[in-house]
């Protein structure tokens, strides 16, 4: 999978991998309604491809992504910010099933802070800078961020960064548990495709299930998480991937998973 297309570049660096690349660098890769389409659109179809197990998004050099397209809405009203239709965007991205690991570098602020926000698995490099700026010009965070963040590290951190409109650095995301790891620039996409490569190597339903019952749970009641759990726990059993990993650990050799 290769493409050359002005906002989103593609590729497949590794076996069950399916990395995306933000590219609108004369923008810092603002988030704009092009792209934001076409991020849908790509999710989408991976979400569909059998043979991705594993989603890695990317941004570019000193930025993942540096907010919405100001330009795109300093003039519109509620009706053409409405017809725009930017859930329908983010549901998308929301939606996919397989894991999602975002390498952040530089700025990820207000949309692309929320673009990161999607992902599963946050790996930040230590020039990391992320933020809900959107109080700054009269407006407020738009595509999640309001539940997202407060669900991700709680109602004290969530309000400062959204009250204040002032970023943090990796080490503060990574202190409040806004990201999973920090790691030098330079090795921080090649950390996250690692993780990629790992979840890609393990039996698809069974990750499937484990993040469709950690996100389910995370909104429903504990007894209902729970039993969310425990049925997905069951279901595994029927599957063949369960038949392998077990015999294969009995048998001391590595399991060889089929995705059945």
């Amino acid at each position: 999978m290769n493409d050359t297309n002005a906002l989103l570049l593609s590729d497949c660096p590794a076996p069950g991998v399916a990395r995306i690349r933000i590219h609108r660098p004369g923008a810092r890769n603002a988030l704009n309604t092009a792209l934001r389409r076409e991020l849908a659109d790509r999710f989408l179809a991976l979400d569909r491809d059998e043979g991705v197990r594993c989603v890695l998004l990317c941004g570019g050099e000193g930025h993942f992504a540096a907010g919405a397209d100001l330009k795109e809405l300093v003039e519109r009203g509620p009706h053409a910010v409405w017809a725009l239709d930017v859930p329908r965007y983010w549901k998308a991205i929301a939606d996919c099933s397989k894991p999602v690991v975002a390498a952040v570098s530089g700025y990820a602020l207000g949309g692309g802070c929320e673009l990161a926000l999607h992902a599963d698995i946050i790996v930040a490099g230590r020039s990391a800078r992320l933020g809900l700026p959107e109080v700054t010009v009269g407006v407020m965070p738009g595509g999640g961020a309001t539940q997202r963040l407060m669900r991700a590290v709680g109602k004290y951190r969530a309000m400062k960064l959204l009250l204040t409109g002032e970023p943090v650095s990796a080490d503060e995301a990574f202190a409040m548990g806004l990201v999973s790891e920090v790691v030098d620039d330079d090795v921080s996409e090649a950390r996250a495709l690692a993780l990629a490569e790992v979840i890609a190597s393990r039996p698809p339903v069974a990750v499937r299930l484990i993040k469709e019952a950690a996100l389910g749970g995370a909104d429903a009641a504990l007894a209902t998480g729970l039993l969310l759990e425990r049925r997905s726990f069951e279901l595994l059993f029927d599957t063949q991937d369960q038949k392998e990993g077990m015999t294969a650990f009995i048998q001391r050799r590595p399991p060889a998973f089929s995705g059945r």
